[in-house]
């Protein structure tokens, strides 16, 4: 393999192909069906897929096949199916999605989700780096491959447009496509974060997730604060009180129920990650004047936000905007609440955990209820091989310069869980392109150009090798 012929042409592909195509596609507010409910009759995915799909052939990749495939009342997946070269074992699942976020607030001037803008090397908008790049950067690697006559194994590309809404579709889609799929050796998914744009990032662990509504109910209808105030108690309190069961709200620290042992190696993992990234991990959030973490152990802070549970209330209802408010006692206070969990921790238990601490015994005997909305468990990856390491690294140190990093997720990607259930003996390959300030799900949301490139380069190598590790592990 000529690493620089694989640079050569993957950076004239990301630039005459996927660019253009992913402004185009940013365009489209195909929000995941948690966000919209009309998702179907609104158009938008089917829209996206369409997009994607057609830009498909402008990536050459040797007799490749590709199609949309729909469920009925279920969103659609894209599949790609590219045959093994001659002489090439091993079948490798590639997956990425389609769906996005919702537009949420704070967007810069002239930046918006769905205004897809390139500045300083960066492509704004929704959905560009989580994760409507993967697809091409999927095929741009094979095409890379094939530019030099380099073997690769059958590769059956899936990309889903459930995915931000919990991937409750896919578990079907892999059911009703299991002989499709085949029994994968090797699994890539690029939907993932890197701790920054200086090198390969392999994530070794994703949090699990629950969430749901937490409301509190004293009144059918608002009454004067004054009239009420003394003998009507505050929804909010109520709420609050009901909280500080389950968070300390000076430490953030949450119950034992949701709290899992964490193994030697993730604490190993965080200190050379930390001595990698430095104050990067802090520095990466846009603090507001003095705000600071809780801890300057920077090796702490990333088993906190990967090892640790936490709580992230992203919603308030029940409410008017200061600006608007009347002197009123209001008869509910309703809060969205999203706990993430260690990897290890049984998703299922912890939401029962959550409902009897949000429930019982409210003050006043208020109505308080928790409705329970997702509950997805973690994943932790079994290590590499010892053959699949060093092709990762060879290649981040190729195309980036520096060596192979790895680092566990705050965040959630439940089919990674389902498919390891699945597909046991599948070694996983989870990185991507989402470094510090790219703010998927936020805000000013951007792909990282360079790192799209960088990596598709990476996976580039990872199948041309693939065979060989394949092989050895046969």
């Amino acid at each position: 393999m000529n690493a620089e012929k694989i640079r050569q042409y993957v950076d004239a592909i990301w630039d005459s192909e996927i660019v253009p195509t992913l402004v185009r596609y940013i365009e489209i507010p195909n929000k995941s069906p948690a966000f919209d409910d009309e998702w179907e009759s609104n158009g938008y995915m089917q829209a996206a897929a369409e997009l994607l799909l057609d830009a498909i052939p402008r990536i050459p990749v040797k007799n490749a096949e590709s199609k949309i495939f729909k469920l009925p009342g279920r969103t659609p997946v894209i599949l790609i199916d590219i045959p093994a070269t001659q002489g090439c074992v091993g079948n490798v699942l590639c997956y990425g999605h389609y769906d996005k976020q919702p537009e949420f607030t704070g967007w810069e001037d002239g930046l918006g989700p769905w205004t897809p803008v390139i500045r300083d090397g960066r492509l704004y908008g929704r959905g560009g780096a989580d994760d409507g790049y993967a697809i091409f950067a999927t095929l741009a690697a094979i095409s890379a491959l094939d530019d030099q006559g380099i073997g690769h194994p059958r590769c059956c590309v899936l990309i889903e447009g459930c995915e931000e809404s919990g991937s409750f579709d896919l578990p079907l889609y892999i059911d009703e496509l299991r002989e499709f799929i085949g029994k994968p050796d090797l699994l890539i998914c690029l939907d993932a974060e890197c701790g920054n744009y200086d090198q390969l990032w392999l994530t070794t662990s994703l949090r699990g997730l629950v969430s749901g509504t937490l409301q509190a109910n004293v009144l059918t209808e608002g009454i004067h604060s004054g009239a009420a105030g003394g003998v009507v108690p505050s929804s909010f309190r109520i709420l609050r009180a009901q909280l500080d069961r389950i968070e300390d709200a000076q430490t953030g620290q949450l119950i034992d129920a949701l709290r899992g042992p964490i193994p030697d190696r993730v604490t190993t993992e965080a200190e050379s990650a930390a001595e990698t990234l430095g104050t990067s991990v802090i520095h990466r959030y846009p603090w507001h004047d003095q705000t600071r973490p809780n801890s300057s152990d920077i090796a702490e802070l990333i088993v906190r936000n990967t090892w640790e549970p936490s709580l992230a209330t992203v919603g308030l209802g029940g409410a008017p905007d200061p600006a608007n408010a009347g002197n009123t006692l209001r008869p509910s206070t309703s809060a969205k609440l999203v706990f993430r969990l260690p990897p290890n921790v049984d998703a299922s238990r912890a939401a029962n955990a959550v409902v009897d601490a949000l429930e019982s015994n409210p003050p006043s005997n208020a109505s308080v209820t928790f409705e329970v909305d997702a509950a997805e468990t973690g994943w932790f990856a079994k290590p590499l091989t010892s053959s699949l390491t060093k092709s990762l690294d060879s290649a981040s140190n190729q195309f980036f310069g520096k060596p192979l990093r790895q680092i566990g997720c705050g965040g959630t990607i439940p089919f990674l869980g389902m498919l390891e259930q699945k597909f046991p003996d599948c070694q996983f390959v989870v990185t991507g392109v989402l470094g510090p300030h790219s703010n998927a799900h936020g805000p000013n949301e951007f792909l990282h150009i360079s790192t799209g490139k960088n990596v598709t380069a990476c996976m580039a190598t990872v199948l041309g090798d693939a065979g060989e590790f394949i092989s050895a592990e046969d």
